[in-house]
């Protein structure tokens, strides 16, 4: 198990950024971690090129919006840091792909903190549909993703961790042991995607004690095999627990320049009302 020591927080122009920001500066206060933002979005250069190739005036406009952006997003990036909480250093992306230049930087961190996607939203023309998936499954890092609406008072203190004793469940497990070591409440729910899977009782003693070598005390939960897509059952354990964060693998591959996801995950990402952590 790694500390957790860096964290990268995407900063867009966005009023959510101020909730990422504000949920990094949290985590990293309990850590004693640095936060890094990078400012990354897709240039309007990008959205308008015929607009752009048509006049050099379209041009002027284009490069306007693009710095009018810039600005409100360091406007929002400063009142954010203000008060008590850790420092939050600033930084952006160049002319790089935003997908490509994110992931770049997040293979230097030890957590990342992005937003789910609202299609329509503030921020859906700053970076793709699919930026989250993509930065999880692209750079191999755990990242935290906080919903596009409502507060978020607290983070890692009542978790919920998704097992279903796979690569990608594996993966989230272990990259959130330092906030499950910190939280007042660690919940699991073990349920087995194979017909063919260990014993229920085997599987929970297992995950139980793995987790007791570690310092985490944790209430288990069964859901038996072949529960189908869980993602809808996920969501309501933890309204009914009252989590604030969901701990569960990213499943998902490439396909023919295509993400295709599995069907919690995409049900998650869609759905959500609390953070998840995510790893692939």
């Amino acid at each position: 198990m790694s500390p957790l020591k860096s964290i990268l927080l995407h900063l867009d122009a966005s009023p959510r950024s101020a909730v990422r920001m504000g949920v990094a500066r949290q985590l990293a206060r309990r850590h004693e971690a640095v936060v890094n933002g990078l400012f990354a979005v897709t240039s309007n250069f990008v959205e308008m090129p015929f607009a752009v190739a048509e006049s050099s005036q379209a041009g002027e406009i284009v490069l306007k919006l693009d710095t009018e952006r810039r600005e409100r997003a360091l406007a929002l990036f400063q009142s954010a840091s203000q008060g008590a909480g850790a420092a939050v250093n600033w930084s952006e992306l160049g002319t790089e792909p935003v997908i490509w230049g994110f992931t770049q930087q997040a293979f230097y961190a030890d957590l990342l903190v992005l937003s789910q996607y609202e299609v329509g939203g503030p921020g859906a023309r700053d970076v793709p549909a699919d930026f989250v998936q993509s930065v999880v499954l692209g750079s191999g890092k755990p990242a935290l993703v906080v919903p596009y609406a409502g507060e978020v008072k607290t983070v890692g203190q009542n978790i919920l961790v998704a097992w279903s004793a796979s690569r990608e469940s594996a993966r989230a497990l272990q990259a959130a042991l330092p906030l499950l070591q910190t939280a007042q409440q660690v919940h699991v729910v073990a349920w087995s995607e194979q017909q063919n899977a260990p014993q229920g009782a085997d599987e929970r003693s297992r995950i139980e004690q793995y987790l007791l070598s570690h310092g985490v005390q944790a209430t288990l939960h069964w859901y038996g095999d072949g529960v189908g897509n869980p993602g809808d059952r996920l969501l309501s354990l933890t309204a009914d627990l009252g989590n604030d964060l969901l701990v569960m693998g990213c499943y998902g591959h490439s396909r023919a320049r295509e993400l295709v996801l599995g069907g919690a995950t995409r049900t998650v990402l869609k759905s959500m009302t609390i953070p998840v952590l995510m790893a692939h």
